[in-house]
């Protein structure tokens, strides 16, 4: 209900941090890539190997993370990554100041920033089901779709201005405190911060194995996982590549460069506003259905843009691809906080975020290494051919079969 969403004042203050939050992480966005190519003239693997680092977090602590947050609260876990962001994000324009910035100091503040990012992404999908009822999730994860399409809109355009006027270095001063707004919503949070369900602290081991124990039986959650990690190895590598792409191949300037990565913002605030109506008209699974086939044929017009119309080709298979993003997500997540058992949500979590999210490190660094071997817009051709057929696993799963989650009565 969405209404009932809206007048949640702890909700309204937690989509709150998420805007200063992602607000300042899209910023950074252009700012990072464009610090390693314009200051420190970078070349295609290093801003591969500097994108990589940022997810390569997720497969260095992201099963362990999982239990970890389990046994604490959620909200204290958010401000402490927050505030390790704000420091580090905070370190590279005071480096650039002194004359000591290096790509090797960028490699490991990406490092470290994403181990923040992994416990934060962790503690925040399981901290939403605290904070609104069970019905109201599918609302609020619409909403902070919503809020992160935005960012995702706004951000770019807002970086690339900012490159423009006060350089690179400078403008990820922003992004910093953008993480320190969001310490502050979250502190202001009302509700007090629930004791960890986890009781008990159980070994490491045995707490990660069940939290993929419980990932791998439930068929529907399993073909989520290897779809969206298909989608993501690929995706990852033409991220990794879109700013050197439109900065050395098509050649535009930095203005240009954050109006065209913030398209995809325009097909992501779309799909969260859509998710809804969507979601009413046709159910969850088939809107989730929906949005993996229909999206998938765009992403072959990128390696087609040039500096002149052309460059619309960039910005369809980016509003078309963040479209498709936007409600794939709303359905999963949605579906993932719904059936698993509140113990359990930590580690199921983080087991997804693992295998998910952390394969962009290796799709990241392997867009690097095709394009230093056969070209950038070349590279593009591959990875977005790869991107038409990830959705395939889904195919195999009783997604298209479905209306609605609740529809699956039997787990496989």
């Amino acid at each position: 209900m969405t209404t009932g969403v809206l007048r949640n004042p702890d909700f309204l203050r937690f989509i709150s941090s998420h805007v200063a939050n992602e607000l300042g992480a899209n910023i950074s966005r252009v700012a990072l890539p464009l610090v390693a190519v314009l200051v420190l003239h970078a070349g295609p693997a290093e801003v591969g190997l500097l994108s990589a680092l940022q997810t390569t977090a997720f497969l260095l602590i992201g099963l362990p993370a999982g239990v970890w947050v389990d046994r604490m609260r959620k909200r204290r876990v958010m401000m402490a990554s927050d505030l390790a962001r704000f420091v580090l994000l905070g370190s590279i324009p005071l480096a650039a100041e002194l004359g000591l910035l290096s790509i090797g100091m960028l490699f490991v503040v990406a490092l470290l920033a994403g181990v923040s990012q992994v416990f934060n992404d962790v503690a925040d999908q399981t901290y939403l089901p605290e904070l609104v009822s069970t019905g109201q999730l599918s609302d609020g994860n619409a909403k902070l779709e919503v809020v992160r399409s935005s960012s995702f809109l706004a951000g770019p355009a807002i970086g690339g201005a900012l490159v423009q006027l006060l350089g690179a270095p400078r403008t990820l001063v922003t992004t910093a405190l953008g993480a320190l707004a969001s310490v502050l919503f979250l502190g202001s949070i009302k509700v007090a911060d629930k004791p960890p369900a986890v009781t008990e602290p159980t070994p490491l081991l045995h707490g990660i194995r069940e939290g993929l124990a419980y990932l791998w039986q439930d068929r529907l959650m399993r073909m989520f996982v290897a779809s969206t990690a298909a989608i993501n190895l690929c995706l990852s590598a033409v991220l990794g590549l879109s700013v050197l792409f439109l900065a050395d191949v098509v050649r535009l300037a930095p203005g240009m460069i954050g109006l065209l990565l913030m398209s995809g913002g325009v097909g992501g605030l779309v799909g969260g506003l859509t998710a809804g109506p969507l979601t009413r008209r046709f159910g969850t699974a088939r809107m989730t259905w929906l949005a993996a086939v229909v999206g998938s044929p765009f992403g072959l017009l990128m390696p087609l843009t040039q500096a002149d119309w052309r460059m619309v080709c960039f910005a369809i298979t980016s509003m078309a691809l963040s479209w498709s993003a936007a409600l794939m997500n709303v359905g999963q997540i949605t579906y993932r906080q719904t059936v698993t058992p509140e113990h359990l949500l930590g580690r199921v979590n983080a087991s997804v975020r693992f295998v998910a999210w952390g394969i962009m490190a290796l799709g990241a660094l392997l867009g690097g290494l095709v394009a230093q071997r056969i070209g950038v817009r070349e590279a593009l051709w591959v990875f977005m051919t790869g991107r038409l057929v990830a959705f395939l696993p889904l195919v195999f799963s009783p997604l298209p079969r479905m209306r609605d989650f609740g529809e699956l009565q039997a787990r496989s």
